[in-house]
This record gives C-alpha cells, structure tokens and sequence, in this order.
C-alpha cells in the first residue's frame, strides 16, 4: 500500500482538519488504480437526450429570440437541442436531422427572411434530396394585415411535406400579438417529437404563462403589453417648400422611462384613429358613440373611444366583409370585391345594422407602427428620434390617411405623449469592431437609421470609414438632413456621400444606379471587409439595389455574386431594414 502523504504542521489548518485530510488521503489511495471502463459500466445509465434542431428565419431579430427561448424548454423536455441561423443549413443537411422545428417570419410581398432565402429557394428546386427522416413542425410570425400572411411558413412546411418529411404537428401562423400561439405552438410540437415530461394540462397552462412572460417580460416600456407614454418634443417637416412629399422629424423624450434602446433598434409607436373617420363611421352605423362595448383587453370603454384607440379602421376583417355583403339572387352572400379601408364595407351596405358589440367584435385590434429609430442614445440622452413619411393619397374617391403618420403629423403637438416601446432589431446592428467600414443605402426616409448609425459611430469614436449612398426626388425640396450630412462629409466622418436625384433631370437616377457606377470602388470596400446595409422601400427599391449589388460583385470581382453575396449574409455583413 503506498504510504500516505502526511499534511505538514506548518501547513495553515488546524488538527481536526488536517487530521481530517490525511484521512480523506489516506480513503482514497486504499482504493487502488481508478478502471474508469468499468466505474462506466458500474454507473446508471443516463436517460438518452433526444436530438432536436431549431432553425430560424429572421428579419428583425424576432424568430431569432423565439428560436433560442424554444431550445431553453426543449432543455427541460428531455431535448438536447441546437439552435442554427437557415442562411447556415442546407437541404443535404436537413437530410441529416430527426427533428426540426422551424420559426421563421415573412417579408416583403410574401417572401422569406433574407437569412432563409438561399434555403426556400434550394428546397424547391428540382434537384432537392427527399427527406423521409425528418419530422418536423413550423410556427409561422407575421401580421393579417398583409395579404401574403405567414406565406413563408406556409412554403416550407408544404414543401418539406411533398419532400417525404413527416409534420410532427400542425403548423401555427402567428399574428402580431404572437405569445400565445407561440407557447401553444411549442409545446404541441415538443410533445409531437417526443417529450419527456408528461404534463397535465393545469400544468401546461401554468407553463405556457410562464413561457409568455419569459417572451414578454412585464417591464415598462418594453414591449407592446408595456409602452411609455411618451412626450413629444418636436416634430417639424424636413422638406423645403414646393416638395411632392411630407417627411417629418419627431423626437420624443425618454426622461424617467428606464427605456434604451441601440442603433438600429425601432420604435413601437400606438397610434389613434382620425376623429373625422371615427365620427363618420358612427354616423353611418346609427350610433351616438357612447355605447358600451368591449375592448381587446377585456375592459369596457364607449363606442367612440374604442373605435378611435382600440380598432384598426383600416384593412376590413373578412368576417365583417361577409356580415356586409350584399345577397345574391340565391339568398347567399356574394363574393365581397377588394376594399381599402372598412369604411366602404359599411357605406357600401348602410341598411346593414349591427349591435354595436357585436360590431366590434369583427374588427382587428389596432396594432402600434414600428419607425426606424434615426437617433444615437449617446449622441442624444433621453430622447428617441424618427423620420415619418405622412402618408396622404386619394383612392376610390376618398381621401385617405397613414393612421399613424398622420396621428403623428396632424394630431401631436408638443407636450402630447404617446405610447411608445422599444423593438430590438438583433439583425441589424453596426458591426462589432469599430474599425470596419460601413456602406449604407438609405434613400428617402431610409436615411432613419444611417443618421443613427453616423451619430453612434462619432460619439464612439470608430475610426471605420463610412459610406453613404442617399437619394430622393429633388436636390431642392427632399435632401433629408442636408446640414448635417454635409457637415459629416466636410469633417471626414462620411468618407464618401453619393446622391441620387430622381427628377431633377430626364433621366431618373437612383441609388442603384449610384452603385454601379462606383462599382470597382465598392467592392474594394467589401474586400477590406466593410458591412453593407440597406433601409427602405421593400417593393422595388430593396429588390432594384440588391440586383445592382449582384452587378457590382459580378463586374468588379468576376466571381458568383451568388455565392459572395450568401457568404456575406452567413458573416452578418448584408443586413436589411426594408419595409
């Protein structure tokens, strides 16, 4: 038996614990060489962790952070899961996986995530593997606002299907107000693939409440159960007289919210429906406005402040569409025709008379705008910038109004607070070092959050270039922020400033048009590593600068701008901000 080391005297315990450690010693080595084959053998097995992939599609950050609070109960439930970005999977790789969950949002006209396209798109070619392995479940993030609701969703978890996968439970398609569908969707989806825990359902109620307030957390001002009410501080037009357009900026103070918020991040803002609209709306209906009715908080107002704060008057429900249809010779309704605002529904059938609660209750909660912030906390404590666009335009003989816009532009005056929240946007933040160059394409109001990522990088001093490439109508009347900008470039902060004048000569020129022009110019800044951002218009603008990015990559580097391009969104160094 090998002899026992003896703790010195002088060593600073005292005789019970030194005699206490020459005992422990003494324990161990009278135990011989450690077989750590058999000590395995010999120990319980351990209960086998089920492997489970979460991939997300994320525009603004949102099914990122649901993606990752999914592997966190997936931990709980027996799950050894991994959380994977789509823009880093592959079909050959799904091929691979047993269970999937897959949360992604829809943008744009129905299209996926920018970080999802490359895998949307290889799923449906014809060369896509089969994959008869996998099963899976999708929860859809979007906003019924919009025609192509959760089309996203819709696409991958049809295609996965017609790929031989098997859908472990039903698909959920999530509204704005998401957290409840969300926390039912997971863990029908949990117990589908195999779940460990055998949950009663008082206790999976209790756990879906939890889950709902780990998603929202009920801090003020943080999310959209929890706005600031906000005073307004200013809000003046930025364009000069005789401009076709109204671009506002509007600063609101923060002082004693506890709110912060980063470059890049929005700004939630709860707008109210035009006393003009509300009045002409009661008027229609045969009502004097004080009625009692409810609201989507389950609490009880009149009828003329819920129609004026709690209900979108905008986009009709198809249910109050059907209820306001006229009859077909058949007695059945007939097919409703495509209306802009609810409005004409009810001037369309004005014999048509419902109760005012039950009225209500066909319409849609009134949903708070999201604006680009276009200020730097730093540069400006205490207070949050935006830039608006008023929206004004005539459409079937009715002039209409940007509910919030206006709310904004015609409404608020100083000192008017305005609910208000903080929305994080993970995937669109100035890059990690300093140093980095930045190229920034923001024409019109999508200069919001370059004017934020310029004031940043100057209180932080980042000694990166940066470069911005803006544009509008006329040099004249709609160069947003001109002194300041001008003054960036004069002192150096803005490297290089291009504009881009679409009606101030025959030849309309735009941002894209900037870009290739300065092509062998701009891919040097992306071969020295610099991270391109792009805010504004979704519809044409975003989709006419990512055509000339391909360009660029093409003309000026002779590679696959495929490929280049795909290998920026995978670094992070291609994000967009597009509406």
């Amino acid at each position: 038996m090998p002899t026992v080391p003896v703790i010195p005297e002088s060593a600073p315990f005292t005789p019970e614990q030194r005699a206490w450690l020459n005992g422990f010693v003494a324990g161990l080595l009278s135990r011989g060489p450690v077989n750590p084959i058999a000590q395995a053998a010999a120990a319980p097995a351990r209960e086998t962790l089920r492997p489970l992939t979460i991939i997300f599609g994320s525009q603004t950050g949102t099914a990122e952070s649901l993606a990752k609070l999914a592997a966190k109960e997936a931990g709980k439930n027996g799950f050894a899961a991994i959380v994977m970005d789509m823009v880093k999977i592959s079909p050959a790789k799904l091929a691979q996986e047993k269970n999937v969950l897959i949360i992604t949002s829809t943008y744009g006209d129905g299209d996926p995530p920018d970080n999802a396209k490359a895998l949307h798109a290889a799923l449906h070619a014809p060369d896509a593997p089969r994959l008869t392995g996998l099963n899976y479940s999708v929860c859809g993030l979007g906003d019924t606002n919009y025609i192509q609701f959760c089309q996203c969703a819709k696409n991958f978890d049809a295609q996965l299907e017609k790929l031989g996968a098997t859908r472990a439970s039903a698909r959920v398609d999530c509204d704005l107000d998401y957290e409840a569908k969300f926390a039912t969707w997971l863990k029908a989806a949990l117990a589908a693939l195999g779940s460990t825990e055998a949950t009663g359902a008082t206790e999976a109620q209790s756990e879906i409440s939890d889950l709902k307030s780990e998603i929202s957390p009920p801090v003020a001002g943080s999310s959209r159960k929890n706005p600031f009410s906000a005073p307004l501080l200013c809000s003046r037009v930025l364009n000069a007289t005789g401009s076709a357009k109204e671009v506002r900026h509007v600063e609101f103070s923060l002082e004693g919210s506890g709110l912060v918020y980063e470059t890049g991040d929005a700004l939630g803002v709860f707008p109210q429906n035009s006393p003009e609209l509300v009045a002409e709306l009661l008027t229609t209906l045969g009502c004097d406005g004080e009625e009692a009715v409810p609201v989507p908080n389950g609490t009880t107002t009149s009828l003329r402040h819920a129609l004026t704060a709690h209900y979108d008057l905008g986009k009709p429900s198809p249910e109050l569409v059907s209820r306001f249809a006229a009859p077909t010779s058949g007695g059945g309704a007939a097919t409703a025709t495509v209306v802009m605002h609810l409005i004409d529904v009810v001037l369309a059938r004005p014999e048509t008379r419902l109760a005012p609660v039950d009225f209500v209750r066909l319409l849609r909660p009134l949903q708070p705008r999201l604006y680009s912030i276009s200020s730097s906390l730093r540069a400006h404590p205490g207070q949050v910038h935006l830039t608006v666009g008023a929206v004004r335009y005539e459409a079937h003989g009715r002039a209409r109004h940007g509910v919030c816009s206006t709310f904004l532009a015609d409404r608020c005056t100083p000192g008017t607070t305005v609910p208000v929240y903080v929305h994080s946007n993970k995937a669109f933040k100035l890059p990690a070092d300093p140093s980095a160059p930045v190229i920034m394409v923001g024409p019109g109001t999508g200069i919001a959050p370059f004017r934020a990522f310029l004031q940043e990088r100057r209180a932080t001093g980042a000694k990166g270039k940066n470069w911005l490439l803006f544009g509008d109508q006329r040099e004249g009347t709609d160069f947003l922020y001109r002194d300041e900008l001008l003054a960036w470039q004069r002192d150096g902060h803005l490297a290089r400033l291009d504009l881009a004048w679409s009606r101030d000569q025959a030849e309309k020129i735009y941002v894209q048009n900037r870009m290739i022009e300065q092509a062998a110019e701009l891919y040097s800044w992306l071969e020295a590593g610099a991270y391109f951002y792009v805010c504004g218009d979704a519809s044409r603008m975003a989709k006419d600068v990512d055509a000339a990015l391909h360009k660029v990559v093409e003309r000026a580097g002779g590679k696959s701008a495929a490929d280049y391009i795909q290998s920026l969104q995978a670094a992070k160094r291609y994000a967009r901000d597009v509406y």
